[in-house]
């Protein structure tokens, strides 16, 4: 990479972070926008700023040689983003990639595979979690982030904070769910969060100021599943 290449580059990198963080995007969109001008900064030695159509196409052309559609679609919106934002250039047109069309339905599990796999976790923070996610129809983001406040036992009711689209949305609350949450959180005693992370402990989850770890959540759930012979591509309990 030339240093005018490489200084550029640096500079115009932290203005894209700047605008990401400034246009209120999720953070995993952030992340993957950001890594997406990176990646291409590394195929072109940071000189990304007058790409041409053709060196686009061959780049992407590549890049899915490696990755899957979606990605290949992620890292080009981060491009379009970096050009529009930090370039304030013009764009070519977004049909340079297109995805075949299809759609996945995801493996649900049954009531009785859930009761199975919630009998089989061990681990109690876990078994509480699976259990409010599948009770509350709840994805894994939004279930880590509940706190103590959601939850409005008066009107049996759980206040979900910034779900998807950046939409705030109520959901019932069940009488065994509190139940099993308030037992839970005299397990703990967090004032804020209802899953901290138990990295540090039962003593250290009372003063966590983060939640369970998302990637320890997602391996427990794999193992469990694989424990009680669930045999789904991608099971998903909510």
């Amino acid at each position: 990479m030339s240093s005018s290449c490489d200084e550029q580059f640096k500079r115009h990198y932290e203005a894209h972070l700047k605008h990401l963080r400034l246009k209120g995007l999720q953070p995993k969109t952030i992340e993957a926008y950001a890594r997406a001008v990176r990646r291409i900064g590394a195929a072109f030695d940071g000189c990304i700023d007058d790409l041409s159509e053709e060196q686009l196409l061959e780049y992407f052309s590549d890049l899915l040689e490696t990755h899957s559609w979606s990605a290949v679609k992620l890292d080009l919106y981060g491009l379009k983003f970096y050009y529009a934002h930090v370039l304030r250039k013009p764009w070519v047109p977004l049909d340079l990639v297109k995805p075949p069309r299809g759609q996945r339905l995801p493996d649900i599990v049954t009531v009785e595979e859930v009761r199975h796999l919630i009998q089989a976790t061990q681990t109690l923070s876990y078994r509480v979690f699976f259990f409010t996610l599948y009770s509350l129809g709840l994805r894994l983001g939004e279930g880590l982030r509940l706190t103590v406040a959601d939850l409005d036992a008066t009107r049996r009711r759980v206040h979900i904070r910034d779900a998807k689209g950046h939409k705030d949305r109520l959901v019932p609350l069940p009488d065994r769910t509190l139940e099993l949450l308030r037992r839970f959180w005299q397990v703990h005693r967090n004032p804020v969060l209802l899953f901290p992370n138990r990295a540090g402990g039962l003593k250290a989850a009372a003063t966590a100021s983060t939640p369970l770890d998302r990637g320890g959540v997602q391996v427990t759930l794999r193992k469990v599943v694989e424990a009680c012979g669930i045999k789904k591509r991608s099971p998903r309990i909510a």
